[in-house]
């Protein structure tokens, strides 16, 4: 069987996400099942050429893993002989330049999201890409998650007959870094840096609305700041000028209304940290991030309001559970198998620049209208 190389160079892999889901879980996992087989039985097999700023935290990496290619000087990783793709794991805004000089290396590009800062930079990125020729794609996680697979199916079965509404909640209680360490990188609560829940957040719920539900016409939101100081990495106190909860109100195609919560500053309360709930005029549904329960038209109870009396029906029991019935593989993993058949045989691949571009439109949205304080159409957005 013939065995092709793909030269990855994966920047910002010290981080948190650059390194936990990509390079642990997706390309290292993908070395240790064989490679990834294309359609016509070549075995694609990724080198990993690990970028980051401390090159005591990559020697570690590399050691750890055993790992030779290594730097910290993004120039010289993207003119290794052998290199295809080059991948960005960094602060988003360290973005936009690095993916720019790997689009003029000529090295296909799979990024994380928000793709940049505001959509005219995206956009910009997506048509500097199909100009170079060169493949594009943002990771979308979220749609390979159980949960959402499961609820997708269910969507497109025609389970919920009409689809009336969709209600999200998502987050946990991040620490402030004083008496606990913070689970997130301190550059997600200044504003200054890139960081700001909508922009995070929002980008993921373009693509889960657009994917799963139905398209996205409009938005309204609210934004809070609500923990005003934060600790950073190093012990010292910053002021947090990013908003860490955002309050979405996104009108779908068809008149579907969804509401989603995002939250760094709330407890949790539910079953996993995130959850969907969506409500039709044939049945209802809860997708999480595994588990998806559902709630058929002639099994829906009838519930009576009475505030004089305790609550005697458990209501959580009378929802079924939708079975696995197949096997679900790490979602980052997932999506990077897809993106490396893009790369090597023109497999099929829709998350494009356009689609990142599309969650950075509203994200950008979300933050006008919450700065305005008004519903926002929400333009059509084609290449």
């Amino acid at each position: 069987m013939a065995r092709r190389s793909i030269g990855i160079v994966m920047n910002g892999v010290t981080g948190r996400m650059g390194y936990r889901q990509h390079l642990l879980r997706s390309i290292l996992a993908i070395r240790e099942q064989g490679g990834v087989r294309t359609a016509e039985g070549t075995v694609l097999w990724p080198e990993p050429v690990l970028v980051g700023r401390s090159e005591t935290k990559l020697r570690e990496l590399a050691e750890r893993h055993g790992l030779t290619a290594w730097t910290t000087d993004l120039a010289e990783a993207l003119a290794r002989p052998g290199t295809d793709i080059y991948f960005d794991a960094q602060v988003t805004g360290a973005r936009v330049e690095a993916i720019r000089a790997a689009v003029a290396a000529g090295k296909h590009i799979y990024t994380e999201k928000p793709l940049a800062e505001d959509l005219d930079e995206a956009l910009a990125l997506a048509r500097l890409a199909d100009e170079a020729g060169v493949k594009h794609g943002v990771v979308q996680d979220k749609l390979f998650l159980p949960g959402l697979l499961k609820l997708k199916r269910l969507v497109d079965g025609g389970f919920f007959g009409r689809i009336l509404s969709v209600r999200g909640e998502f987050g946990y209680w991040v620490f402030e870094g004083d008496w606990q360490e913070a689970q997130r990188p301190s550059w997600n609560y200044r504003a200054e840096d890139g960081g700001g829940i909508i922009l995070d957040m929002f980008c993921h719920w373009r693509y889960v609305l657009d994917g799963v539900i139905a398209p996205v016409r409009s938005v309204q939101a609210l934004g809070a700041t609500h923990i005003g100081e934060r600790v950073d990495e190093h012990g010292k106190p910053y002021e947090a000028t990013a908003d860490d909860a955002a309050y979405g109100i996104f009108e779908l195609e068809g008149g579907i209304v969804a509401q989603i919560n995002s939250s760094w500053a709330t407890r949790v309360f539910r079953d996993e940290l995130v959850e969907f709930q969506v409500d039709g005029t044939e049945g209802s549904a809860v997708a999480g991030l595994r588990r998806c329960r559902v709630q058929h038209r002639t099994m829906t109870p009838k519930p009576v309001w009475n505030p004089d009396l305790p609550a005697t029906e458990d209501f959580r029991s009378q929802w079924q559970e939708i079975p696995d019935n197949t096997e679900f593989d790490n979602g980052f993993k997932t999506q990077w198998e897809m993106f490396l058949r893009h790369v090597a045989d023109d497999g099929p691949f829709p998350w494009d620049f356009y689609a990142g571009a599309r969650g950075v439109q509203l994200a950008e949205l979300g933050l006008r209208a919450w700065r305005e304080g008004r519903r926002l159409d929400v333009p059509e957005l084609t290449p």
